[in-house]
């Protein structure tokens, strides 16, 4: 059985005196190009980690929620009738979900519910949409009512907007429903629409943790989406989605400085993704590295998301056996990279990774050769 499902399982009996009545699953996710282009309508492509929050949950008679996380210290009692955005940051998410889900017209019930997850937190591994899924899945559970995989996962990004307060795009909440097992998953930002894409068998992706941890709600996040904004404005677009490179250069002038950066990144972001699906549909490999290469220094030097952390974590793995390519993932300033490593040579491009980085001798690395999995799901437990 999973470590962390066991986990919650137990920790359900130990805490509430009987087993839980169900358990829902949710991914966390690499994002393996497309950065920062989904909240710009653009492209990314994005596939779900063999990691996970899992919530092993039972109904109550009342609207109460009383949760218990074994990743944080603490219980949440979350009252549906009386929302409240007070407590830390993971009950936040709780009560969003149910905000969200209730602004839908449903009349939600409470549950008891174990959390647990394996997901590293603050590392831009989307722990905290995977949190919203399963949460999502339990009340949907509980209620006895289905919904497609976008409407819940619009319902999770709802929750991190309006209620969490970090602006951000649907791409960690749509891989996490959505995902399939093998493959990354190309989404139109703008459409919604859904591509799978294969990954090659004889690769693996490996994420590396800098351990330099990232907050989105107290970064700068917020601040690169309303660069983009402006600059997409004052070039008479709805969004940097509709600009071609030689419009952007050619009405450069129109845009400060930061705004002409921030807005190539982003376009020049949208082309290699969609050529990064190309090279994959192909075979090539080679250049499905090289983009990732460039998608980095992009984002080092024009959306400046990146950090000496990260740029010294990307410059290792680049040089390590069996690397086609390697990048930052997630938003940035700090977190982890990912890179593409021959399946043949992970066991060495993880020793030269971790001597490099971590240091000599050190064990256990916060290192993952990831497994592309299925999207989330529920299921009642046997009695």
């Amino acid at each position: 059985m999973n470590g962390i499902k066991e986990k919650v399982i137990t920790g359900y009996q130990d805490r509430f005196g009987h087993p839980p009545n169900m358990l829902s699953r949710a991914p966390g996710r690499v994002n393996l190009i497309g950065e920062h282009t989904d909240y710009n309508l653009g492209f990314v492509l994005p596939m779900a980690m063999d990691r996970a929050v899992w919530v092993a949950f039972s109904p109550r008679s009342d609207r109460t929620c009383q949760l218990v996380s074994l990743n944080f210290d603490g219980e949440q009692y979350i009252g549906l009738d009386a929302p409240d955005q007070n407590g830390p940051s993971w009950g936040k998410y709780a009560q969003g979900v149910a905000w969200a889900l209730e602004q839908k017209g449903l009349e939600l019930n409470g549950f008891d519910a174990v959390i647990g997850s394996d997901i590293p937190v603050g590392s831009g591994l989307s722990s905290s949409a995977a949190l919203e899924v399963a949460l999502i899945l339990a009340f949907l559970a509980i209620a006895k009512v289905e919904m497609s995989c976008m409407e819940m996962a619009a319902l999770g990004q709802q929750a991190e907007r309006e209620w969490v307060g970090v602006n951000c795009g649907i791409m960690d909440q749509a891989i996490s429903v959505c995902a399939q097992p093998g493959q990354a998953m190309l989404l139109d930002c703008r459409s919604l629409k859904r591509t799978m894409v294969p990954l090659p068998r004889d690769c693996r992706i490996v994420v590396m943790d800098t351990e330099h941890p990232r907050s989105l709600a107290e970064s700068a996040y917020n601040n690169r989406r309303a660069s983009c904004e402006s600059a997409a404005n004052k070039l008479g677009k709805e969004s940097l989605r509709d600009v071609l490179a030689e419009e952007l250069e050619s009405n450069q002038s129109l845009l400060t400085k930061v705004e002409y950066m921030r807005a190539r990144h982003v376009i020049t972001e949208n082309n290699r993704t969609l050529e990064a699906v190309k090279a994959l549909s192909s075979g090539n490999q080679k250049l499905f590295g090289r983009l990732m290469n460039h998608s980095h220094e992009s984002l080092k030097m024009d959306y400046e998301v990146s950090g000496e952390a990260l740029d010294r974590m990307v410059g290792i793995a680049k040089n390590a056996p069996g690397c086609l390519g390697a990048r930052m993932t997630g938003a940035g300033f700090g977190g982890c990279a990912v890179a593409l490593v021959k399946a043949d040579t992970v066991e060495q491009f993880n020793h030269e990774v971790t001597s490099k980085y971590y240091g000599e001798g050190v064990k256990d690395a916060p290192i993952y050769t990831c497994e592309p999995s299925q999207g989330a799901a529920w299921k009642y437990l046997p009695e």
